[in-house]
């Protein structure tokens, strides 16, 4: 079934090709969950009042990782004249927040029992995932297009 991200993509009057559109989606669809998971993890952590001196600093990397992964989802979506030095940065920076974020919340998840950073760490890990997947496709992409140009 075809998502509405996949239906956008396509429906784009110049679609790029520096990526397969689902790999693409998928990303996108993975940034814009785990900005909104980040988001809700930082406020339940708000709620562990008898922890949260020890939760600030799980509560400031949701909060990073929810704006870097929401920037990333956004930056994603747009389809006209990509720049691909950009796009690498911005993938390799939401791989670093997901993974301190994810790191992070896994710890509370194991050591405190707290399910909601469980959730967290797993929508960080795929989001990770996701965009690993992405920029492997650019550096395909970026190497195609240098074979193409140059062929010895």
């Amino acid at each position: 079934m075809k998502t509405r991200i996949q239906t956008m993509l396509s429906a784009h009057p110049q679609p790029q090709s520096l990526f397969d559109q689902d790999t693409l989606a998928e990303c996108i669809a993975a940034c814009m969950e785990c900005a909104q998971i980040c988001g809700a993890c930082a406020d339940a952590c708000l709620a562990e009042t008898e922890h949260l001196t020890h939760l600030l600093r799980c509560i400031r990397m949701n909060l990073d990782c929810a704006d870097v992964c929401a920037a990333t989802g956004r930056i994603l979506s747009r389809l006209t004249s990509p720049d691909q030095t950009m796009l690498r940065a911005q993938l390799q920076a939401c791989m670093t927040a997901c993974k301190a974020c994810g790191d992070e919340c896994e710890r509370h998840g194991t050591e405190m029992n707290m399910q909601h950073c469980t959730v967290c760490a797993e929508s960080c890990r795929q989001c990770e995932s996701a965009c690993a997947a992405l920029l492997g496709r650019l550096s395909e992409s970026a190497d195609n297009s240098r074979a193409a140009v140059h062929p010895y």
